[in-house]
C-alpha cells in the first residue's frame, strides 16, 4: 500500500512524490486501495451500512448546510471516498491529454441510496472500473509537463491521479472506525 507520509508531513509536494510512478504503478495503487476498502468492509451486514457512528469530530464544511456536523455511515464514506477519486482520475486523463481542464469533473451517488453491504461492495467495483478505464484512456506518451495550480499544489497527471488516493487513505481509519463501532453495536 502507498505510504504517503511526506505528502502528509509536507516534505514532498505531490509531484515529487510521484516522481517516476508510472501508468502500471497506479494501476496497481488503485487496486491496492479498492482492495483495502473491501476488506475494511468485509464482514459487514447490511445494518452496518446505515449505522450512525459517534464521530465528535463530525465536521463537512463542503456538505450540504444542514449534513456539515452529521456523522457518515459506511454508505456516505463510500460514495464519498469513491467519487473524490473517480474525478481525480477524469481530470488526470484530461492533463495526460494536453487538456488543463477548468472545471470539476464530480459525480457522487446519493449516500442514502447506499443501504446494502452488496452495493457497497458494487460501487467499490463500479469505481475501480471507471477509475482503470480512466488510466486507458492515456496517451502512450502522457503530457506529464503540463500542470495545474489548485489551492492546495501543483499537479501534472500523476500526481493529480494520486491525489484521489490519497483522499481515499484519508477515509481508511474512518472506515475501519465506524465498522468497530457497528460490530461493537451488533454484539
Amino acid at each position: 500500500m502507498l505510504d504517503f507520509t511526506p505528502v502528509k508531513n509536507r516534505s514532498q509536494s505531490f509531484i515529487e512524490f510521484v516522481n517516476g510512478m508510472t501508468k502500471a504503478d497506479l494501476q496497481r495503487y488503485t487496486n491496492e486501495m479498492v482492495d483495502t476498502e473491501l476488506d475494511i468492509i468485509a464482514n459487514a451486514q447490511d445494518a452496518d451500512v446505515v449505522f450512525v457512528p459517534v464521530d465528535p469530530q463530525a465536521k463537512d464544511p463542503f456538505g450540504k448546510p444542514e449534513e456539515n456536523e452529521l456523522a457518515w455511515t459506511l454508505g456516505h464514506v463510500v460514495a464519498h471516498a469513491t467519487a473524490s477519486s473517480e474525478e481525480s482520475a477524469a481530470l488526470a486523463s484530461s492533463l495526460a491529454r494536453g487538456i488543463v481542464p477548468n472545471e470539476r469533473s464530480r459525480y457522487e451517488v446519493d449516500w442514502r441510496t447506499l443501504t446494502t453491504v452488496a452495493q457497497l461492495r458494487q460501487r467499490l467495483e463500479e469505481s475501480r472500473r471507471m477509475r482503470l478505464a480512466l488510466l486507458e484512456s492515456w496517451p502512450a506518451e502522457p503530457h506529464l509537463d503540463l500542470t495545474q495550480t489548485l489551492s492546495y499544489g501543483t499537479f501534472n497527471a500523476t500526481a493529480r491521479f494520486i491525489a484521489g488516493l490519497f483522499h481515499d487513505d484519508a477515509h481508511l481509519e474512518q472506515l475501519r472506525e465506524i465498522m468497530r463501532q457497528a460490530t461493537a453495536a451488533r454484539a
